[in-house]
């Protein structure tokens, strides 16, 4: 049997873009807490927000070292597999790319440097300002790859000219009819990401009666974010999903195995799809639902299917089925937002075994949630690469064959592994050691603390204090 280029081509980047994404959408909540944890500590001179800041930016470290080493490869594969889409939407995609690099790679780059060496080695201030700096610039990268992102979903701003794409508004391309809804979804889940795994990692140390005063205020703040973020964000994914009715209504049908286009549609909660009949094997759902939600009238009509030829139709069960994890887990996600704030009556909040065993395990539901996301999102927009303008058949390279792209994808896979362990391995060693001891070492006296960042350059590190509470006087 021959092996299919475009459909291994088309698994190897959605294999490295999902082991890449998880990195990111992580990096980018955390790296806001540490500057939230940096700043409280310089406006309080309590030494806990300081030891919480350390102990997360060693988390940070690892996984954004994860995340630009599993990244690099992404950019090479539209040379390697995707020349045609390359060459065609080189004029947009390529200043895209290095807008990310100048704006954001190097200001995070620049700035991380000094928060991870530069702890007593520049005041407080200048180290929570690093913090800031580099969370700022987590959104900046998010908001360029997004944009490209969103283009290719809803491309606008440009015109074709000898096969070439040519941009003619920067603005139109960039903030396109699907950015918006986008970016917030995604920087929502970054948020719930980094949250969610905040409370998982206190709820370990909680059960285990380790820095409990700690990980108390990082369990409890954390918590009252989740209770904000999480219900807001099944608002925006509502908005983003009429966002799509309106640009993409088949992605619509496939996420609501919906084959008709009629009223009265019901919210399918379980579904067989069966591409082969055109309609599904088994239904159970909610009479009206699909229609109330995205039509806001019981009666409304709900585009179907057969509104396109079955070789334009995406596959339905594997964006049915992800839409339907991605809600489950925001549910559910929603579902210990609330309990953490039932339990805060009494304490219970962080003596209840059940609820911060439950913590641990939903640590990992935002990955899942936004890899499930992502699938909806790619796998929706089939057969097309540039929605409407470029299928995937048109924009692979001529001359790549099946066993090539096997070759590379399996190596990715083996290469992904190793980073994959390596980097969960010193994950759980940075976790297990906890937050630096805490001394009563006295405050550096004000000739002692650097009013530069570089003035500091000489003093060796290990003879560096470890307070670095800022002086109050």
């Amino acid at each position: 049997m021959a092996l299919d280029p475009i459909l291994l081509s088309r698994l190897q980047f959605a294999f490295v873009v999902s082991f890449h994404a998880i990195f990111p959408v992580f990096t980018i909540g955390l790296a806001s807490y540490i500057a939230v944890l940096q700043g409280l500590y310089v406006s309080t001179g309590n030494r806990v927000w300081d030891r919480l800041g350390l102990f997360w930016t060693k988390v940070f470290a690892v996984v954004f070292g994860m995340g630009v080493v599993s990244g690099i490869v992404m950019a090479f594969q539209f040379g390697t597999n995707w020349s045609n889409f390359a060459q065609m939407a080189a004029n947009f995609i390529g200043p895209m790319l290095s807008y990310e690099v100048v704006t954001a790679f190097f200001l995070e780059a620049g700035f991380l440097g000094v928060l991870l060496f530069g702890r007593h080695r520049v005041s407080p201030a200048v180290h929570f300002f690093a913090a800031l700096m580099v969370a700022v610039g987590t959104f900046i990268s998010a908001f360029w790859i997004l944009a490209t992102n969103s283009w290719m979903q809803t491309p606008d701003g440009y015109e074709i000219r000898e096969g070439v794409i040519h941009v003619t508004s920067w603005v139109d391309a960039i903030f396109n009819a699907s950015f918006p809804y986008r970016f917030t979804h995604m920087a929502l889940a970054a948020f719930l990401t980094g949250g969610f795994v905040v409370t998982g990692v206190s709820a370990w140390f909680l059960l285990r009666g380790r820095d409990v005063d700690a990980h108390k205020r990082a369990l409890s703040m954390t918590l009252w974010l989740l209770l904000f973020l999480a219900p807001l964000q099944a608002f925006v994914g509502d908005e983003h999903g009429l966002n799509t009715l309106e640009h993409q209504p088949m992605k619509i049908a496939a996420m609501e195995g919906n084959w008709e286009t009629e009223s009265n549609v019901p919210l399918l909660l379980f579904a067989l799809p069966d591409r082969d009949l055109q309609a599904n094997r088994v239904e159970i759902g909610i009479p009206n639902g699909a229609s109330l939600i995205l039509r806001h009238d019981p009666d409304g009509v709900v585009p179907g299917l057969d509104q396109i030829d079955r070789a334009q139709q995406p596959p339905v069960w594997i964006t049915f089925y992800s839409f339907r994890v991605m809600v489950a887990l925001g549910l559910l996600m929603i579902a210990f937002a609330v309990a953490g704030l039932v339990l805060r009556k009494g304490g219970r909040v962080y003596r209840s075994r059940w609820f911060l065993r439950g913590l641990q395990g939903m640590s990992l539901a935002p990955f899942v949630a936004v890899v499930a996301g992502w699938v909806v999102t790619e796998t929706g927009r089939s057969p097309w690469l540039i929605y409407g303008v470029l299928d995937y058949a048109d924009a692979i390279t001529p001359s790549l064959s099946g066993g090539m792209v096997l070759f590379t994808l399996l190596g990715y896979i083996a290469v992904y592994a190793v980073i994959f362990i390596a980097g969960v391995y010193y994950l759980c060693k940075v976790i297990n050691q906890g937050l630096d001891e805490d001394d009563d070492t006295e405050e550096l006296d004000s000739h002692d603390r650097p009013a530069r960042p570089m003035s500091a350059a000489h003093v060796p590190f290990d003879d560096a204090r470890d307070d670095r509470a800022p002086n109050r006087s």
